[in-house]
């Protein structure tokens, strides 16, 4: 039977259960939980330094009102580099390839952020449908403009997630097909191809943890514009 190179996109499932819910749930295993000790050993204390950096890197523009995210963003943000890294192994499925689960993380936090704006600030958040200083005949068009791009944040979130993993997965397999048949055909050229598979590989782990980097900054910038 032949095989579609999109097929590895497709959510599989064993007995009709579909297993997406298995690969979300399985990466919190990993994590090492917190000890009593009064010394941590050298993983805790690298995750703590990550956690710390991370933290400051995020939330220092932001005012004190929005540091109570912190704990959710900082989560995402771990949870989101866990999964594109394990996607990444032979054999494995990637739940943030898919559209509809990147934007089941998107839509509700772009939309607290938008909630938080109207409750806290209605007129500063209002008042960025409609820069200062606009022409009064280019003020119903740049409202309607504004307005839309407001809406289209949380798609533009999802679709750059699920674009970019999609890429990547999909140019690794079209590179290792070809290594493989160019192997008994060409042998020199397959190591070529193989080396630069690798290479390929190494610099999908980096674009699968700035991704989910990109994506939580990007939420952070819409909570600082509305608290």
């Amino acid at each position: 039977m032949m095989l579609s190179f999109f097929d590895q996109f497709m959510s599989p499932t064993y007995m009709g259960v579909p297993l997406i819910a298995l690969a979300i749930t399985l990466p919190w295993i990993l994590y090492p939980a917190p000890t009593s000790r009064w010394i941590n050993n050298r993983l805790l204390t690298l995750q703590g330094w990550f956690i710390n950096r991370l933290n400051q890197q995020i939330f220092l523009p932001i005012n004190q009102g929005g540091h109570k995210w912190a704990i959710l963003l900082t989560s995402l943000m771990i949870f989101l580099i866990t999964l594109n890294i394990l996607g990444l192994l032979p054999y494995t499925f990637t739940p943030t390839t898919q559209l509809s689960l990147n934007m089941a993380f998107a839509v509700p936090l772009w939309l607290a952020t938008v909630i938080i704006g109207m409750q806290n600030q209605p007129t500063a958040a209002l008042g960025h449908l409609l820069p200062e200083g606009t022409p009064t005949p280019l003020i119903p068009v740049l409202i309607i403009i504004e307005t839309i791009s407001l809406f289209i944040r949380p798609l533009a979130l999802g679709v750059r997630l699920t674009a970019n993993l999609t890429a990547g997965h999909l140019l690794i397999q079209l590179i290792a097909t070809a290594a493989f048949v160019l192997l008994p055909m060409m042998p020199t050229v397959a190591i070529l191809t193989a080396t630069v598979l690798f290479l390929l590989t190494l610099l999908e782990v980096a674009v699968a943890m700035i991704q989910a980097y990109v994506f939580v900054l990007l939420l952070s910038l819409y909570l600082q514009e509305n608290v």
